[in-house]
């Protein structure tokens, strides 16, 4: 079998914990998720630019920016799914092991796959839940996307054709883009940050 042929290199390489020293961090995957429109890349933008003033080195991987380049060849079928989430969990991953702090925004509509992303990326990983309705996204439609939908133009939309399941109690944060601004959702999960970085600092001078 090819992978026979496979002979890992990991250990050989520069510790993670190099890294983190040099970049003063400590590398975390904050996943948002929810409905297109929810306000996920919105929230993403101004978290990174609070972290950026605040000297922190991060990644945004968005995705559609995704699926514009490394996921080009990947439809929107129940395994084309699981291959997207897969491969920028995996992507995700190599970031945060270099102390990165990385937040990734895709739409990620079932459990299972968030569940794919979890495994992936162990204790990194920081679900976050970018919650707004479909008639609230549709009202928004920043992309024209609801609207084509509603006219047939998208096959397997998500919320409309293919479900959207909603977390029952997994995920670490959840931001009501329904009720709150996208600086006010922001802003929570800044101080979600802060406190959890309090909290292993403390533990690692426990």
């Amino acid at each position: 079998m090819p992978e026979t042929n496979i002979h890992t290199e990991f250990h050989r390489f520069l510790k993670r914990e190099d890294k983190e020293q040099l970049l003063g961090q400590k590398g975390i995957v904050l996943w948002f998720y929810g409905l297109s429109g929810s306000g996920k890349s919105t929230i993403a933008n101004i978290v990174e630019r609070e972290l950026n003033q605040a000297g922190r080195f991060t990644v945004i991987l968005d995705g559609d920016n995704l699926r514009s380049r490394l996921n080009a060849d990947l439809g929107f079928s129940d395994e084309d799914r699981a291959e997207n989430i897969r491969r920028n969990a995996e992507v995700a991953r190599l970031f945060s092991e270099a102390g990165i702090i990385t937040i990734v925004a895709a739409i990620t509509p079932r459990g299972s796959l968030r569940s794919i992303a979890r495994e992936i990326i162990g204790s990194d990983f920081v679900e976050v839940f970018v919650k707004a309705d479909y008639a609230t996204c549709a009202q928004r439609d920043p992309k024209g996307l609801y609207a084509k939908a509603s006219a047939g133009g998208i096959a397997d939309f998500t919320g409309k054709d293919s479900g959207f399941e909603e977390p029952q109690s997994e995920a670490e944060l959840t931001l009501d883009t329904n009720s709150q601004s996208a600086e006010a959702c922001a802003q929570i999960l800044l101080n979600y940050l802060a406190a959890r970085s309090a909290r292993h600092t403390g533990e690692s001078h426990a």
